[in-house]
């Protein structure tokens, strides 16, 4: 594995209106996924996780690729790893994209050139996507003998199966109008206004929701897809009890009485 002490800052973050805003900093190798990279993305997501002055995530990134998958020179390091060593490389990305899942705050990408492989699955795990009509999206593994193991998993829940077979079979990227319909990207803005478009997404959403029933509901969606219907109604049902007696609710239900707008 790469020497996490030598590693050169990867990320840029900064927290403006409660919105923490990671920007890959890799333009020069196309914001390739390496060891250092998934290590510094963890890193700032975990420290961001518990502070309550950061409400949501941006992830965006600089240059004209928002990430081009793995590394290949790093790619060309496992052909020597032995079989525990692949195994323990291919964990640390899977920790990331399930800390992005199971993230407790909302993620929005902001996507605005060619997002592939895992590069793709970083856009994949995220709740909400802007993109430019530049963008594109796919998982092109076929093609050099690999495949998109852990984001199968993500993009079959995103999309379905149908679309996850087109684009994991072809391995062809989908435009930015593609994966709209599909279901990958969600908004579509011309370039120019993206940056001030998703800031005022950001902001609307912090400001009009409480942050305890945005963590409920992203847990909602994570955990009670693969539960039996009586099982999935139970947890939604303490999930709902457990909502009731949080602050925010109190906060929520008075503001509503008294006919008030509440900002959280």
């Amino acid at each position: 594995m790469e020497d996490q002490a030598k590693a050169p800052l990867l990320i840029k973050t900064e927290v403006r209106d409660r919105i923490g805003y990671l920007t890959l900093n890799r333009p020069e190798r196309r914001n390739a996924l390496s060891y250092a990279l998934v290590s510094q993305i963890k890193q700032a997501l975990t420290e961001w996780q518990e502070k309550d002055e950061v409400r949501l995530v941006v992830l965006r990134a600089e240059g004209p690729v928002f990430c081009s998958g793995a590394d290949i020179e790093y790619l060309q390091k496992l052909q020597n790893y032995s079989f525990q060593e692949n195994l323990a490389d291919s964990m640390h990305l899977m920790e990331l994209y399930l800390l992005m899942y199971r993230y407790k705050k909302p993620l929005i990408a902001q996507v605005e050139g060619p997002a592939l492989a895992g590069g793709a699955g970083l856009v994949t795990v995220c709740d909400l996507v802007v993109a430019t009509p530049e963008a594109t999206i796919g998982y092109p593994e076929a093609r050099i003998g690999f495949l998109p193991a852990m984001v199968t998993y993500f993009l079959i829940r995103r999309v379905g199966e149908g679309w996850a077979r087109q684009l994991l079979i072809t391995a062809e990227p989908f435009s930015a109008e593609k994966a709209h319909a599909a279901g990958l990207f969600n908004y579509i803005v011309p370039k120019e206004e993206i940056k001030t478009f998703v800031h005022e997404l950001a902001t609307k959403i912090v400001r009009q929701n409480s942050p305890t029933s945005l963590e409920f509901i992203r847990k909602l969606i994570a955990d009670m897809q693969d539960m039996p219907l009586q099982l999935g109604l139970e947890f939604a049902a303490k999930m709902n009890a457990h909502a009731r007696a949080t602050e925010d609710f109190r906060r929520g239900i008075a503001a509503f009485l008294r006919k008030e707008k509440i900002e959280w």
